[in-house]
């Protein structure tokens, strides 16, 4: 926010402690603000400690062996090859969705947004379905892509949008042609919709386990869930989840050096007018041949493999006892977590807009890194610290909460930041110099003027939780069988056939945020 105008025209003593008030966050929201950060550095402080009370020299043995190196090649071969790939993806289609007179462009947009609606473990069941022999390396990169390259395509189809048409057409003017254009004019400036995308990516590649697990690709997540169940706690899991925690680690500090501190903005608002989209004549062929392959391979194959699977197994299939039930706690678990999130998101999120010290950034910055951290090592240091400090809690839905919370806050506290800096400090002055408190404040004016973006992060937060595997099935209290734990249980079960229930139901839950995600990013671009 870089104006705010106080409803009272005299600077009055009321007035000035309305300001104060009003921008300055209370010692309850610091004090909150600050809990959530101690909370957040939970998995790191369990990481630490246990590498420390493992010693040096044990250690050092379980880092340098081989099977920590063969993993290691295998991530970061995963890595190399699908974010790469991932990004031409996500940036060719948004190039041809929103720069080419393609027909149905308009229904493009949301059907390449569409496959984030279907979790990377759903689809890695559609591809073994289809080809069961598909397993490796490259079985891994294609399903990576196909699941998360839509993580490029919306910010770069956003950036497309609301890129100053005049500068593209000052270099055709001077000769230049499409692809030149595209080389050297749009591309310099989807950098950073290229390197968020492919962070969120990277990170996602660190974090999976179900969708490498099904087709027996070994990663650090797939090791260090082995680990686990081979030897609790033990000191070779703790080693690799070390690993990874320095790997995520890396790839923050990477993106944030590669991205540097260059801003990509025009001053002022420009003419609201439309692109000069480059027509294609007979190219018009190969592009939707191009676009129809993409939604083939990436919601053909599983929503295919899914209808397959149902009419195979029929009406057996359908047993509604257990997929109510497994629904009822999905939605109980996802409810309660979206709530318990959002309002966890609120002090960091005041404290990050009302306040412009190196403090604020510290607070928003914990809550960021930690939830960069793969599922797993968030469930084994909550294991850890319940078994050891707080026992009471082991193996209850309070554990399994504090772990959804932990991971997905970042969703929430965007939407409600974004909220927040919208509301305007006036009202809320006005408020305060009337004699209003500022709970009353807060609730009336603050809360109310807020409440769309905190309605739109919840339901973020709930598709996550809904369609979430690894933790859940580290954390899950006795008798909890949510949608994503009775489908990795019937798959495992090689019953594709019972699974495809729990998987359709899945996708189409997480459908509406889907959408809200794709109307956000044209909202963004100011369309």
């Amino acid at each position: 926010m870089t104006a705010r105008t106080a409803v009272p025209t005299r600077d009055t003593g009321s007035t000035r402690v309305a300001k104060a008030l009003a921008w300055r966050p209370g010692s309850l929201v610091t004090v909150a603000a600050l809990l959530m950060v101690a909370a957040t550095l939970v998995p790191l402080g369990y990481i630490v400690s246990t590498l420390v009370s493992t010693g040096l020299h044990e250690t050092a043995e379980l880092v340098f062996r081989p099977r920590v190196a063969e993993l290691l090649r295998n991530t970061a071969e995963l890595v190399v090859l699908t974010v790469p790939i991932s990004v031409t993806l996500g940036v060719g289609l948004a190039w041809i969705v929103e720069r080419t007179d393609v027909p149905g462009a308009a229904w493009w947009g949301p059907a390449f947004a569409a496959p984030l609606a279907v979790p990377a473990f759903v689809n890695s069941y559609g591809w073994v379905s289809a080809i069961p022999s598909l397993h490796g390396l490259w079985a891994g990169v294609l399903v990576a892509t196909v699941s998360y390259f839509p993580l490029v395509y919306l910010p770069a189809a956003a950036t497309l949008r609301r890129l100053d048409p005049a500068v593209e057409e000052s270099a055709r003017a001077l000769g230049s042609g499409p692809f030149a254009v595209f080389a050297r004019v749009v591309l310099p400036q989807l950098r950073l919709a290229i390197l968020g995308g492919g962070l969120l990516i990277s990170l996602h590649l660190l974090a999976e386990y179900g969708a490498f697990a099904m087709i027996r690709f070994d990663t650090f997540t797939t090791a260090i869930f082995q680990q686990y169940q081979s030897s609790f706690a033990g000191a070779a899991g703790s080693t690799l989840s070390g690993v990874l925690v320095v790997l995520c680690l890396v790839l923050l500090a990477a993106e944030a050096g590669v991205r540097g501190r260059a801003r990509y903005a025009r001053i002022g608002g420009g003419a609201q007018r439309g692109v000069h989209r480059i027509r294609l004549g007979l190219g018009r062929i190969p592009m939707l041949l191009v676009l129809f392959g993409a939604l083939a391979a990436t919601l053909g194959v599983p929503l295919w493999t899914i209808g397959r699977w149902l009419k195979i197994g029929g009406s057996a299939v359908w047993n509604t006892v257990d997929i109510g039930e497994s629904l009822g706690q999905t939605i109980g678990l996802a409810a309660t977590a979206a709530v318990i999130t959002t309002l966890c998101a609120f002090p960091v999120a005041w404290v990050a807009v009302r306040s412009t010290s190196r403090f604020a950034r510290i607070i928003e910055g914990a809550n960021y890194i930690t939830s960069s951290l793969p599922g797993i090592v968030i469930a084994l240091a909550l294991v850890t610290v319940s078994i050891r400090w707080l026992p009471v809690f082991y193996q209850t839905a309070a554990t399994i909460l504090a772990a959804y919370t932990l991971m997905f806050l970042p969703r929430a506290l965007v939407s409600v930041r974004a909220g927040l800096a919208q509301v305007p400090i006036g009202l809320e002055e006005a408020s305060l110099a009337l004699g209003k408190s500022p709970a009353a404040t807060f609730f009336r004016v603050t809360l109310r003027l807020t409440a769309p973006a905190a309605a739109a992060a919840a339901a973020m937060v709930f598709v996550a939780v809904a369609t979430e595997l690894t933790a859940t099935l580290l954390l899950a209290p006795n008798g909890t069988n949510t949608l994503a734990m009775q489908f990795w249980q019937l798959s495992g079960e090689l019953d594709y056939a019972a699974a495809a229930p729990y998987a359709l139901i899945m996708i189409i839950a997480s459908v509406p945020v889907t959408y809200l995600l794709f109307t956000q990013s044209r909202k963004a671009a100011g369309l």
